[in-house]
């Protein structure tokens, strides 16, 4: 009986020392987070579509209101934290 005792211990301890460890690398995470957040710098700029003119329509360039999309995507996506730089047409 003793042996069992012995495996129950060691279980009980290491489940423990485990949910401690988890434990501290989430609240270092959310500490990390919460510092890089403060001292970050805000964005510059935000993209803002600009007309091409005489390119709308031509093979390979971008509409404007398909660029109105992106950007309001972009923009909804990352919670107004995200800046759409280019746009290619693959």
């Amino acid at each position: 009986m003793s042996e069992f005792n012995l495996a129950f211990q060691l279980l009980i301890i290491g489940m423990i020392s485990v949910f401690m460890i988890l434990g501290l690398v989430v609240a270092s995470g959310k500490l990390l987070i919460g510092i890089v957040n403060k001292l970050s710098p805000e964005p510059e700029a935000r993209f803002t579509p600009r007309r091409q003119s005489g390119a709308i329509g031509k093979k390979g360039a971008i509409e404007s209101k398909h660029l109105v999309v992106l950007s309001a995507v972009v923009e909804s996506v990352t919670e107004s934290k995200g800046v759409l730089q280019s746009v290619e047409k693959l």
